[in-house]
């Protein structure tokens, strides 16, 4: 049997997606019980989680199944990811043999890896979960990788959809935010994405230079015009952005051409220490009452005020639940009991 991974949202159809959500607001109104029965969901964490990891390990103990969480070099052997390497340093165990072994005790392996290295060219091949998905003989989970958090993804389209209705034609701000450090662009990517797919009008607005990879650019701008929305646009300035806006995810990033560089990173970004938002700034979106999204955590204050975030537009403990809806969609529709 042809296994079905989930590493981008992209990979699968409008149908199947819209099926997922559908499934979603089912399990959020409680009328789907069970189905992971003597089901095993194994999760490799190569980096920290919150939400994620009790999302997953909620969702599988609700439908009746069991959660495996891993933690290479803390409760399990280190990983070597590199394929051709001499094995004499301080990795133990290869993911060839990891991804197969896991494939023959779980019915779906789900992984997050950051992106690694000093060079985008090479950290944008998001080499470590396509491993996992070559070697793994059971569906590959996307817990969050160099260039797409397609779980989150998901959950920030439901939660438009849930908290605008009718989302054609609105407008959606991706604000970029100072950060004390450069993050990776998997979650403002796929911000991105989602509202392009809701059909919004996508804005991204980051200081001059704070660049996407372009072809991740690309994939947002055919989303929209696949989805029949107007242009993306890119903008400079944060406060023009807001204006009109019915959705505003505020995010930090580092860009792609400064991948590696941390002093350059750091210089770069302390120019731009005002970019945040605040009461005021959200005040020019529509009726001043845009929605404020972040995938969490959020450092407060930083990347957005404690007025904002606690604020009654406030959206991102709802987004956060909302993963665990669309991930128990996600694990029904993958490995659930076919009745």
């Amino acid at each position: 049997m042809t296994k079905r991974d989930f590493l981008a949202v992209e990979d699968w159809s409008v149908d199947e997606i819209e099926a997922l959500f559908q499934l979603a607001a089912r399990l959020k109104r409680g009328e789907v019980k069970g189905g992971l029965e003597r089901k095993v969901l194994a999760m490799v964490f190569l980096d920290p989680s919150l939400r994620t990891r009790t999302s997953f390990e909620a969702a599988m103990f609700l439908h009746g199944g069991h959660a495996v969480v891993l933690e290479p070099g803390k409760g399990s052997w280190a990983l070597e990811t590199e394929d051709g390497v001499v094995m004499d340093q301080d990795s133990v165990e290869h993911v060839t043999e990891a991804a197969r072994v896991l494939g023959r005790y779980a019915d779906a392996l789900a992984v997050r890896a950051f992106p690694r290295g000093t060079e985008w060219a090479a950290a944008r091949q998001d080499a470590v979960i396509r491993k996992f998905a070559q070697h793994c003989e059971r569906p590959v989970i996307n817990l969050e990788s160099s260039r797409r958090h397609p779980c989150q993804e998901l959950a920030d389209a439901f939660t438009l959809r849930e908290r605008l209705g009718e989302t054609r034609g609105k407008r959606f701000v991706l604000s970029w935010a100072w950060h004390p450090k450069a993050l990776p662009t998997a979650v403002p990517v796929s911000a991105a994405l989602a509202a392009a797919r809701m059909g919004m009008d996508v804005t991204i607005a980051a200081p001059e230079g704070c660049d996407l990879d372009p072809e991740d650019l690309q994939v947002i701008r055919a989303t929209a015009r696949n989805a029949g929305a107007g242009p993306v646009s890119i903008v400079h300035d944060q406060g023009a952005a807001m204006t009109g806006a019915d959705a505003v995810y505020g995010k930090s990033w580092g860009p792609v051409s400064l991948y590696g560089r941390t002093e350059q990173q750091r210089s770069y970004f302390d120019r731009h220490r005002d970019w945040r938002l605040t009461a005021e700034r959200m005040r020019a979106t529509r009726n001043g009452k845009a929605i404020v999204m972040h995938c969490l955590p959020v450092r407060r204050n930083v990347e957005i005020d404690d007025a904002v975030l606690d604020g009654p537009n406030s959206v991102v403990v709802d987004e956060a639940e909302n993963r665990l809806h669309v991930q128990r969609a996600l694990l029904l529709a993958l490995i659930g009991h076919r009745t």
